[in-house]
C-alpha cells in the first residue's frame, strides 16, 4: 500500500513516500497515457528523487512538496499526483507515516514471534517428508485414483511431468497414450 514511512534500515532519517508501483502507473495510463515509465517520464523531471530499498525492488521518493516543505501533520500525495496526472492533486484527507523500527531488539522479537507462529508448522512441514504414509492415506490415495480411472490420471501424470526428467509410465494393456502437446 503506498504511503509516507520513516525506516532508518533503508532511508536513513528521511520521511519517504513509499508508491505502490501498479497503483501509479494505472493513475499515469489512465490520466496521461505517454506510455512511458512514469517515475522517469514525470516523478524524476518533477524534483523527486527515487531511493532504493535494499535489494528488495521496493523504493521511496522524497521531493519538494511531497516529504520536503511539507507540514507532517498534513500530509499528501498531490505533489506527486500533480507531477503524474498533469492535473492539480485534491486529496483533501491527510495521511499518517508509517514508523519501522529495525532497532536489534525489534528485530529480535519480531524473529520470536515469527518462530512461535511458523516453527510448529516448519516442524511438521519436516516430519511429513520422512514418515511413511499412513494405511488410511494410502487407502483415501488408491480410493481417489480409482474414482479418476488408469486414462486420466496416466494423461494427468503425463502434464505434471513435462519438461522434468521423469519417465512417463508405461503403457497398460488397454490405456491410451495420452496425447503430448
Amino acid at each position: 500500500m503506498s504511503g509516507f514511512a520513516r525506516d532508518p534500515k533503508y532511508y536513513g532519517d528521511r520521511l519517504v513516500y513509499e508508491p505502490l508501483e501498479r497503483k501509479w502507473a494505472g493513475y499515469h495510463a489512465r490520466h496521461c497515457g505517454c506510455g512511458r515509465d512514469w517515475l522517469e517520464a514525470h516523478a524524476v523531471p518533477a524534483g523527486f528523487t527515487v531511493i532504493p530499498r535494499g535489494k528488495t525492488g521496493y523504493y521511496g521518493l522524497v521531493g519538494p512538496g511531497l516529504t520536503e516543505g511539507v507540514d507532517e501533520e498534513k500530509l499528501t500525495a498531490d505533489a506527486l499526483w500533480e507531477a503524474v496526472t498533469g492535473k492539480p492533486g485534491t486529496q483533501t484527507s491527510y495521511e499518517s507515516v508509517h514508523i519501522t523500527c529495525r532497532s536489534p531488539e525489534s528485530e529480535a522479537a519480531r524473529a520470536a514471534e515469527n518462530e512461535r507462529i511458523f516453527g510448529p508448522r516448519r516442524e511438521r512441514a519436516e516430519k511429513a517428508k520422512t514418515e511413511q504414509a499412513t494405511d488410511a492415506q494410502v487407502k483415501y490415495l488408491t480410493t481417489l485414483a480409482e474414482k479418476v480411472g488408469k486414462e486420466r490420471s496416466d494423461a494427468e501424470f503425463a502434464k505434471v511431468i513435462k519438461g522434468s526428467d521423469i519417465a512417463p509410465r508405461a503403457l497398460r494393456s488397454g490405456a491410451r497414450q495420452p496425447r503430448s502437446g
